[in-house]
Order: C-alpha cells, then sequence, then structure tokens
C-alpha cells in the first residue's frame, strides 16, 4: 500500500504519463520514464526528448550510417557491441586456460593451424580443416593475447554497432578464415596461432566503410600501417596472416557497401559472402598442393 505523500511525489510517475507509476530514470536528464517511453540506451535507458536530442547532435557520417546500414536496429538492444564481448571472453578464456603449466602443449596442438593439416596426402598429417578457425582462440603468450584482445574491444566498439552482429560475427570468422588461407598458400608447412588476422580483417573494413561514409579513417590508418611493419620486422610473427585477413576484410567490406544499396540487402550480402568463402576453400584445395608438390 502507498501512502499519500507517495502519490504527491511526480518523481514516482512517468513525467510524460503522470499517472504510471515507475521508478525508472533517464540515464541523461534523470526524469522518471515509465516502459512506454524507454528507449534502450548503451548504459540504461533515455526517455524520447532526450533521444531526439542525441539524434539531431549526431554528425553527418553518423545519420548516413543509419541510412545505408539499418543502425537504428542495433538501437532496438542498445547498441552494445554483445559479440564482440563474446568473442573477447571466449577466446581469453581459451588462451588463457592454454597459458596454464601442463596445458600450453596440448590446447596448442588440438587448435593450432598449419596448411599441412589440409593435405593428409602430403603431410601424413590427419584432415581437420575447422583449425582454420580454432587457431583464432589460442595464442602465443600473454602479450599476443592482451595486444589482439585490445585491438578487438576498439574495433568492435565501434564496427559492430554500425553493421550489426550478424555482418560482424561474419566478418570475423570470414577474415580469420583469409588468414589461414593465405597462411596455406605462403608457408604451408608452419604453424600458427592467434586473432591478428580476424582482427586486420576488422579493421581494414573499418576503414573502407568508413572512408564510404566520409568519416575521419586516419587513426584507424595509422594503427594499421604500425601494426603491418611491426608484424613483418619482428621474427616469429604470422605476416602472411595479417596481409590474408585484411584483403578479406577489404573484399567483405565491400560487399557490404554493394549489398546495402540493393532491394533484397540480406539476400546479396549472404550470397557474395558465402560466394567468396567457396572461392577461399577451392583455391586453399588447389594452390598449396601444387606448391608442395613442386617443392619435391
Amino acid at each position: 500500500m502507498t501512502t499519500p505523500e507517495f502519490h504527491a511525489n511526480p518523481d514516482n510517475f512517468c513525467y510524460r504519463h503522470p499517472g504510471r507509476q515507475s521508478f525508472v530514470l533517464c540515464q541523461r536528464c534523470m526524469r522518471t520514464i515509465c516502459p512506454e517511453c524507454q528507449t534502450q540506451a548503451p548504459v540504461g535507458v533515455i526517455c524520447p526528448e532526450c533521444m531526439q536530442e542525441q539524434r539531431r547532435s549526431r554528425t553527418p557520417a553518423q545519420r548516413r550510417a543509419d541510412r545505408r546500414w539499418g543502425a537504428r536496429s542495433m538501437t532496438a538492444v542498445g547498441g552494445r557491441p554483445l559479440i564482440t564481448y563474446w568473442i573477447l571472453g571466449i577466446t581469453s578464456a581459451v588462451s588463457l586456460l592454454q597459458q596454464l603449466p601442463g596445458l600450453f602443449g596440448p590446447i596448442t596442438g588440438a587448435l593450432q593451424f598449419a596448411g599441412a593439416y589440409l593435405y593428409p596426402s602430403l603431410s601424413g598429417l590427419p584432415f581437420e580443416p575447422w583449425r582454420m578457425l580454432t587457431a583464432l582462440l589460442v595464442h602465443g603468450n600473454f602479450i599476443h593475447l592482451g595486444l589482439n584482445m585490445l585491438a578487438l574491444w576498439m574495433v568492435g566498439q565501434q564496427l559492430e554497432p554500425l553493421l550489426g552482429r550478424a555482418k560482424f560475427l561474419t566478418l570475423y570468422l570470414v577474415s580469420g578464415l583469409g588468414g589461414s588461407v593465405a597462411m596455406a598458400l605462403i608457408d604451408p608447412t608452419q604453424p600458427t596461432v592467434g586473432a591478428s588476422g580476424a582482427i586486420f580483417g576488422l579493421f581494414v573494413a573499418l576503414i573502407v566503410i568508413g572512408r564510404h561514409l566520409g568519416g575521419n579513417i586516419i587513426g584507424a590508418l595509422v594503427v594499421l600501417g604500425i601494426n603491418f611493419v611491426y608484424g613483418l620486422i619482428v621474427p616469429g610473427i604470422a605476416w602472411e596472416a595479417h596481409v590474408g585477413g585484411a584483403v578479406v576484410g577489404a573484399l567483405v567490406a565491400l560487399i557490404y557497401i554493394n549489398a546495402s544499396r540493393r532491394r533484397s540487402a540480406r539476400f546479396w550480402w549472404i550470397g557474395l559472402v558465402a560466394a567468396l568463402v567457396l572461392v577461399l576453400l577451392v583455391v586453399v584445395a588447389i594452390v598449396p598442393p601444387l606448391i608442395i608438390t613442386a617443392g619435391h
């Protein structure tokens, strides 16, 4: 039972609907709002007036992103980059488990990738093509893991709300696949671990899409350039995966851009990305055996 003082206090009721009791506040103006007036934000909810003000303050690039990429569909769930968080959590858990005493060898051996796993008749190893993606889950050491997860968190905060969760996850996985394909093409006998190829694909996609929307891409270009050079000059880094992930990430970004202009956008981007994956698999199935055979 409520007291007369409770009913007399307007802060206990929605400011737009005084007859509706609520205890939820707009995170921006701190006024009470009922469920009908709540719009999910990255943290908490905001009222309709604050939502309108937020939309008016968007930059031209943000408005174009809303129109072309359907970013409004993300606001219904708050626009939080949940796929980024899930990838961070799963990858970190597996990689941290990998670093425990006695587990590095078994876990690394079970999940790492080398082109030789695709050609059992030539290498004598079992045929295990899933390693092209499981290698994204394991890392060489804590520094390797920390740098990759930091980069993923930085780019995922921007790219996932822009693309949507399905496109972002697809971009991540296909870019990682591209990194593994590049390793199999360039150095099929070299084992590799890490999510670097996928993350390079995300960075390049952010640059391609950001340029298309008229955004400022200088910062992303600088970070990408530093990491490319670092991978080339420091021994032990699989620069081949970086190149493969970057090239495939750019191709997927171009697919997204062109598909967004068509009436059946979802049909087009799914079909074109599936075709790209098929091409990658065909190439990796044909070219490295020729290279290995020629070497013998």
